[in-house]
């Protein structure tokens, strides 16, 4: 089996995911994650969102652990696949989904109000290509995306953990993009975009390196649409940096 094929325990049950890992005698295992899981109270209007469309389009954490779920399936149709790490509220991920209905978006957020908002702009849009898990993205780029199988991936503004302490904890490390790189069909585009300089250089330092990717800083995405979040970073005298990474063809 591929160092990067999706894989399972022997007995058809995929490795256990984050926060349920045990040592020999039992107690929880401590990970280092790449994000922290902030309150999960919902607002009124939160709540009308996930109440009218959580069990459509959220699916539930332990069905992931099922050995026949597969990401695909999950919409009932055959058609390009992209992934969304760190959704947030859902401004890019819905605008990004609804401008390509040919293409399925699985968009992985952990932050349960984030869902809702999400869940409730989905609703307002009226899309059927767009599903929202929040089990831990890199287990899951790891053992549910098959190989070479994304036609996008998107990561806008992943938590820069800017306390160099935490840095271990950011996304975007030489693991992480040899996982990631090996998701992406030939030709396909990793996007990232980052307010915090010395992640964007980290980010360039890492994706540079890479062999299966090739790409750099660009211009603007001008897709991607101007989120609330990205406000609050110029608002706070920040630079935006985009960047597009392509999988390279096979020689």
């Amino acid at each position: 089996m591929s160092e990067h094929a999706p894989h399972q325990q022997p007995d058809g049950v995929r490795p256990a995911r984050p926060h349920h890992k045990l040592t020999g005698d039992g107690r929880r295992m401590r990970e280092v994650l790449t994000y922290s899981r902030r309150g999960s109270r919902f607002t009124p209007r939160q709540q009308q969102a996930w109440d009218a469309y959580a069990e459509r389009w959220w699916v539930p954490d332990e069905a992931v652990d099922d050995p026949g779920f597969a990401l695909p399936a999950l919409f009932g149709r055959v058609a390009p696949l992209i992934v969304e790490i760190g959704s947030g509220i859902g401004e890019s991920t819905v605008a990004l989904a609804a401008a390509r209905p040919d293409h399925d978006v699985v968009a992985f957020e952990v932050w349960r109000p984030g869902v809702a908002d999400t869940l409730g702009r989905i609703g307002e849009a009226g899309l059927s290509n767009v599903r929202l898990l929040s089990v831990d993205a890199v287990w899951s780029m790891a053992h549910l995306v098959e190989p070479e199988s994304l036609a996008a991936l998107w990561v806008f503004f992943p938590d820069p953990w800017h306390k160099t302490k935490h840095h271990k904890r950011r996304l975007v490390t030489p693991d992480f993009a040899r996982l990631a790189a090996s998701r992406l069909a030939p030709g396909a585009t990793w996007r990232l975009a980052t307010d915090w300089a010395d992640y964007a250089e980290q980010m360039v330092e890492v994706l540079d390196a890479e062999p299966l990717l090739e790409g750099g800083v660009v211009e603007r995405w001008a897709e991607r649409p101007v989120t609330k979040f990205e406000r609050k970073g110029i608002a706070a005298g920040r630079a935006i940096t985009d960047l597009a990474y392509r999988r390279r063809a096979p020689a």
